[in-house]
């Protein structure tokens, strides 16, 4: 079949699919060879391939047969020297712009700070690591994706950034990718303005493995949940792995659609947990060691890495900035880091890390305390066992936080807060009467602040 042949065969087609479709989808494409009931045509990228394959695979076949060709089935393949394809709204497209361009294999371009070597492993991110390590091992894994979720500042990122690092040493043809929520957001949205969605779809659906950090960031964006839902699907059927990070439980992300809650769901789901004295402590003695290198001359008084593990236990980063602060205020003034010194240098620090308790602790606390379900406490059933474990939640409630009442009550269930102030009252008399509802108070309280 000669060129000028396949350009009715195209033009046959336009009349079939539509001057859109057409401009789109057929008129890039370029047919090598007829041989043996096959017609080999080269595309500019492999995902326009696979789609038009699936979408205008029979058109194409009948209109070629239509001319004698005697096809049975189309291949496609990647023209090496192919010019890009036209996007969807039919504007001939240059090569991709910075924002849609992959870049080489391994963008992710990982930073070099965070590795599994400068990841200290405790109890409540061993899991997580181990998970992690596995996959960055680039051994077959049974869970795809691997879904990390966590407060701020407990090691997600770092472990997402580990992984890319050891792949790209690992298996450095590896095309890995890793990406913000945000960054994903701005290259949909640039795509869709400058028309290369083409670029867009073939940038994210042609990677080895996938990273996206802050998937919450996603929330009440439809058009980019869309984008987002069928990427996923195209990596897994292609069995690449995929790994996403979010502040909170899949199926606790709010605006996010519940096909993607329940996709993200499929896998493996890690949970970091908030540090605990032991992991702090050993963080901060492996950033002591990295900073003897730094502030040669600076000495840390016994007792100061203990104080800071013990009072500033809400975030990883802020810790560290910690210890940042305390070593290069004393290089520059040349004196040891004392506990004085600690005290005056992170004064603003300290007073920010007050532990505060939140209500959902509390009630927790007390149904364990009381050996009792949280789904029992917060539900509408009233007999005493449960019912005064639920009243003096309130009264910690309303003693240890900064909620009103009205508050109070739409985390007891939706309770009106009248209802609270029974309960708080009620605890308020037991409590002068009763010493064992005293002491349970006493001890209850003494455990929060711990």
């Amino acid at each position: 079949m000669t060129q000028q042949d396949w350009g009715a065969v195209k033009e046959d087609i336009r009349s079939a699919v539509g001057a859109s479709n057409y401009k789109n989808w057929i008129e890039p494409l370029v047919l090598s060879s007829l041989s043996e009931g096959v017609a080999h045509i080269n595309v500019p990228n492999a995902f326009m391939g696979d789609y038009v394959g699936k979408t205008f695979g029979d058109q194409i076949i009948y209109h070629l047969n239509r001319k004698g060709a005697g096809v049975q089935r189309l291949a496609f393949a990647v023209a090496e020297h192919a010019a890009p394809g036209p996007g969807p709204g039919g504007a001939a497209t240059q090569p991709a712009n910075a924002a849609l361009t992959p870049g080489a294999k391994g963008e992710a371009r990982p930073d070099q700070r965070f590795t599994f070597d400068t990841f200290v492993v405790g109890k409540p991110n061993e899991l997580a690591h181990a998970a992690a390590k596995r996959v960055a091992e680039g051994s077959p894994v049974t869970f795809n994706p691997l879904f990390l979720y966590g407060g701020v500042g407990l090691g997600k990122t770092h472990l997402m950034h580990a992984t890319a690092h050891e792949l790209s040493v690992r298996q450095p043809d590896l095309n890995v990718l890793y990406i913000s929520a945000d960054q994903f957001i701005y290259r949909f949205i640039s795509a869709l303005r400058d028309r290369k969605m083409m670029d867009f779809k073939q940038m994210f659906r042609s990677v080895d493995v996938l990273m996206v950090d802050d998937i919450q960031f996603l929330a009440g964006k439809e058009s980019t949940q869309e984008e987002f839902f069928h990427t996923f699907n195209a990596l897994v059927d292609q069995n690449k792995q995929l790994i996403i990070s979010a502040d909170r439980a899949p199926g606790e992300l709010k605006d996010v659609s519940e096909r993607i809650r329940s996709r993200l769901q499929c896998g493996l789901v890690v949970d970091l947990h908030p540090t605990d004295y032991e992991l702090r402590l050993g963080i901060l003695h492996a950033k002591q060691e990295m900073y003897r290198s730094i502030y040669p001359g600076v000495e840390v008084a016994t007792g100061v890495l203990e104080f800071l593990a013990h009072r500033i236990s809400s975030n990883v980063r802020i810790l560290e900035g910690a210890l940042t602060r305390l070593f290069a205020f004393a290089s520059l003034v040349g004196r040891e880091v004392t506990m004085e010194l600690a005290q005056d240098c992170l004064s603003d620090i300290l007073r920010a890390s007050d532990r505060k308790v939140t209500i959902e602790e509390i009630q927790r606390k007390v149904s364990e305390h009381y050996a009792i379900r949280l789904s029992d406490m917060l539900g509408p059933r009233r007999p005493r066992n449960l019912a005064r474990p639920r009243q003096i939640a309130m009264w910690l409630c309303k003693n240890m936080t900064s909620r009103s009442l009205p508050e109070i009550g739409r985390k007891f269930g939706k309770r009106d807060h009248t209802t609270i102030m029974h309960g708080i009252r009620k605890i308020e008399e037991l409590r002068q009467t009763d010493s064992q509802i005293a002491d349970d108070l006493e001890m209850l309280q003494r455990a929060l602040q711990e």
